[in-house]
């Protein structure tokens, strides 16, 4: 459940001849008068908000506090964080409420119409990451439940109507770093022994590409997908260096797997007619955040304000001790930003959306 996907610069496909920001405010303004921009969000802890709640044996869970103690009502609500996602400030940005978790709505189609959130803490895009926390929804199961979404709102409102839906719905994915963090970088793990590194690269790209596939017979057309940020450099991973430092592997498999991503990204558009698939490059944000902490108003970046336990999954429980300032700190636990980090890469994301030009994803070197 790491910092995965906190948002950068996004990279405009050459087969795409529209930016992402033009497209969301045409996408908007067309529906001002009827409805609300419909967004539909798959991924891990990162963005989730509360699907793991209703998952009875889940060990990935954030329904206790400390999480959400700077949430509104101070309740701990799912989200892996002492306030809000990414997504929620986004959302609100756009002016449209934070999708509900799809298992609080699964058969209600009024809600299901306006958009919801599938991603659950743990996920990754490999069926078996994150096994030993013995429920989650992956990427596959997520797809499954948007599937089962579609026919539900299908009963409501036709086919036709449901695939115009789909067909003009953003689609947001931030997906990936459990399959490092909690699958291959864990020498208990079956992957880890099972495969080279290049094989489980091409294992990871394979599978993601044939979802995103599958994402698009089911009508999504614009979709963005969240590269990873620098997992090397987040609590869980730096404690495992002598001198506190970023894991410089790492990061560099990071990078080569963002690379990947995004050249597929753009044979997927070359292909497959209407396609708007767009990859949002996470890495340099979050590296200069953690690397230039006092930039952004914080003081620490290389702990966490929640003083936790690594080696017992690094997550906040309720008997941890808590910083004193919980905006000193750019990491909430071992894994995840806190809120004040969050509003810094969401306001970055956002304004870089809508007014800067589109960047190229780093090549590892």
């Amino acid at each position: 459940m790491p910092l995965h996907q906190a948002i950068g610069n996004y990279s405009k496909m050459a087969t795409i001849r529209l930016p992402l920001a033009a497209l969301i405010f045409t996408h908007m303004a067309a529906m001002a008068s009827a409805a609300s921009l419909v967004t539909f969000t798959f991924g891990d802890s990162l963005t989730e908000v509360g699907n793991n709640n209703y998952l009875q044996y889940s060990l990935a869970r954030a329904d206790y506090p400390w999480y959400g103690v700077d949430f509104p009502g101070q309740k701990a609500t799912g989200r892996f964080t002492n306030g809000r996602t990414i997504g929620d400030i986004i959302s609100a940005k756009l002016g449209i409420p934070s999708p509900a978790p799809y298992l609080s709505v699964t058969n209600n189609a009024d809600a299901l119409i306006k958009g919801v959130n599938y991603a659950s803490g743990g996920a990754g895009i490999l069926n078996d990451t994150g096994l030993y926390f013995i429920q989650r929804l992956t990427f596959d199961d997520q797809i499954n439940y948007f599937e089962k979404t579609k026919e539900t709102i299908r009963a409501k409102i036709g086919e036709e109507a449901v695939n115009k839906l789909c067909n003009g719905s953003l689609f947001f994915v931030g997906i990936g770093s459990n399959d490092y963090v909690n699958n291959y970088l864990q020498p208990f793990l079956a992957d880890g022994q099972q495969y080279t590194y290049d094989e489980f690269m091409d294992l990871l790209i394979s599978t993601l590409k044939q979802q995103f596939m599958r994402l698009y017979q089911l009508g999504a057309r614009k979709l963005i997908f969240h590269g990873l940020g620098p997992l090397g450099c987040i609590p869980s991973q730096r404690v495992k260096s002598k001198t506190g430092r970023c894991l410089k592997q790492v990061n560099n498999w990071v990078l080569e797997f963002n690379s990947k991503v995004q050249r597929f990204i753009t044979t997927l558009n070359g292909n497959l007619p209407s396609a708007q698939f767009m990859f949002a490059d996470t890495y340099p944000l979050v590296l200069d955040l953690i690397n230039n902490p006092t930039a952004y108003g914080f003081k620490i970046s290389n702990t966490s304000c929640c003083n936790v336990d690594t080696s017992i999954g690094g997550l906040c429980l309720p008997n941890s001790k808590l910083c004193s300032n919980r905006r000193d700190f750019v990491f909430w636990d071992a894994f995840h930003p806190s809120d004040a980090a969050n509003e810094v890469l969401a306001d970055k994301f956002f304004s870089t959306l809508f007014s800067a030009p589109p960047s190229i994803a780093p090549t590892p070197h």
